[in-house]
């Protein structure tokens, strides 16, 4: 074993050098069309129109063009050579690594980190310190609410009469009756029992046929950003910004899908990149990661994924034509398909998935009547076909089976979403793999 990670080792290195001798070619090849353009504004300098004929000058402005025209040529080839070397340093670091997690996996003291059995544990209170995005905007009417559990505790969503968002506790203050079964009322929402009114704030603003007491039911931090409503559940005071989730610049938006799931939060996660490749993916997928982050991608199909803590996941698929596959990388594919899952853990049972898909082309798809049932109908069938997995596997768990038994390769995403929760929980002070 010590001579096989000597030999990787050594290949690591070679791979660096190779990375670095194309890195100083392509700065080379640079200098090179700089110096070429200094050329070409001393040939048109006035002052050599005074010795030089106009013959001569066209002949050395063709020369130069041709050279210049040679220069960026090698500078193309040194690009891919570097884009190659790239490649294969990020293949030759997962090499290493993969046989670092083999050599974890088959030690009991390292193994124990992976072992997730037996029922799921209360939430700890740093889980919720934040930002959560719950619901997209576009589902969020001014006359409409939205109930949603998150961390066991039940909230509902509604517009004020701003238009600005709120959350407050789905529970009325007067005989705790479900607010989400009253309406929303100029910006409050109304209590269907005795009509008591709450603003986003959680103030109580109108009790109907008695005086006005002072009642506030509880209210989160609850903001609207890129087209998604966020809340804030811990008791800490919220982070200053909010991520962003946008696809890629020169995608449209075609379908944004919610569902509720009988799966806990964290196992759905961990299983995220099952219903990511679910679009017709080939199975057989090697998932290659950059020791620097998350991210990562699948050969053959290709898929680009990356973990955004605390509860997202973004992919990009690049999409090839049937039974021709474009390119190693989906960025050397034509067209894509961007997906954002949001696992927002409602209980230790229940998952609210948030589902946003995106093309980076057929525009027009967007403006077909009734398209988005048809993108619903297949993000059911694709999950409703790997549910049933997960489901069996967390039956599996609860009963003390250890689901993450011998984590190869393609878990990758899922160990580390393990590695950083385990962080969490244990109140480390720098969470791993953060932005």
């Amino acid at each position: 074993m010590q001579v096989l990670g000597c030999k990787s080792n050594q290949a690591l290195e070679v791979a660096r050098y190779d990375l670095q001798y194309c890195d100083w070619r392509s700065r080379q090849d640079v200098l090179t069309i700089m110096l070429l353009h200094e050329k070409v504004v001393e040939v048109l300098n006035p002052l050599a129109r005074d010795y030089k004929s106009i013959g001569t000058m066209k002949k050395e402005l063709a020369g130069l063009q041709e050279e210049l025209s040679q220069a960026h040529n090698q500078l193309h080839i040194s690009e891919a050579r570097v884009s190659a070397a790239l490649d294969k340093l990020a293949y030759m670091e997962e090499l290493v690594n993969d046989r670092l997690l083999q050599e974890r996996s088959t030690a009991e003291s390292d193994c124990s980190t992976l072992n997730v059995s037996g029922p799921v544990q209360d939430y700890c209170s740093r889980l919720k310190s934040f930002w959560y995005p719950v619901a997209f905007s576009a589902d969020l009417k001014d006359d409409t609410m939205l109930p949603i559990d998150c961390f066991e505790k039940l909230w509902v969503i509604f517009r004020g009469n701003d238009g600005k968002p709120g959350c407050v506790r789905n529970t009325c203050a007067h005989r705790a009756c479900p607010l989400d079964h009253g309406s929303v009322n100029e910006g409050r929402i109304q209590c269907s029992y005795h009509g008591w009114e709450y603003s986003t704030d959680g103030k109580c603003e109108k009790m109907p046929s008695t005086k006005l007491l002072n009642v506030k039911i509880k209210a989160l931090p609850c903001f609207e950003k890129e087209g998604m409503i966020w809340i804030w559940p811990g008791n800490d005071p919220p982070a200053a910004t909010l991520p962003s989730l946008l696809p890629p610049s020169g995608f449209q938006i075609h379908a944004e899908i919610v569902m509720e799931l009988p799966v806990e939060h964290g196992l759905l996660l961990d299983n995220t990149s099952t219903f990511a490749k679910g679009w017709n993916v080939p199975s057989l997928v090697k998932f290659l990661t950059p020791a620097s982050g998350l991210e990562g991608y699948w050969d053959p199909y290709p898929i680009d994924m990356e973990f955004r803590p605390p509860c997202m996941v973004l992919s990009t698929i690049g999409i090839s034509k049937p039974g021709k596959l474009e390119g190693q990388s989906t960025k050397q594919c034509s067209t894509h398909l961007h997906q954002l899952h949001v696992c927002l853990p409602a209980s230790r049972n229940k998952t609210r998935l948030l589902y946003r898909m995106s093309l980076d082309f057929s525009p027009l798809l967007k403006h077909i009547p009734f398209m988005q049932y048809v993108w619903r109908h297949f993000a059911e069938q694709v999950l409703n076909e790997d549910l049933r997995l997960v489901l069996g596997q967390q039956d599996r768990m609860l009963n003390g089976t250890n689901i993450w038994n011998l984590p190869v390769s393609y878990d990758k995403l899922g160990v580390r979403y393990i590695i950083w929760r385990d962080a969490v929980d244990s109140g480390a002070k720098q969470l791993p793999f953060s932005k």
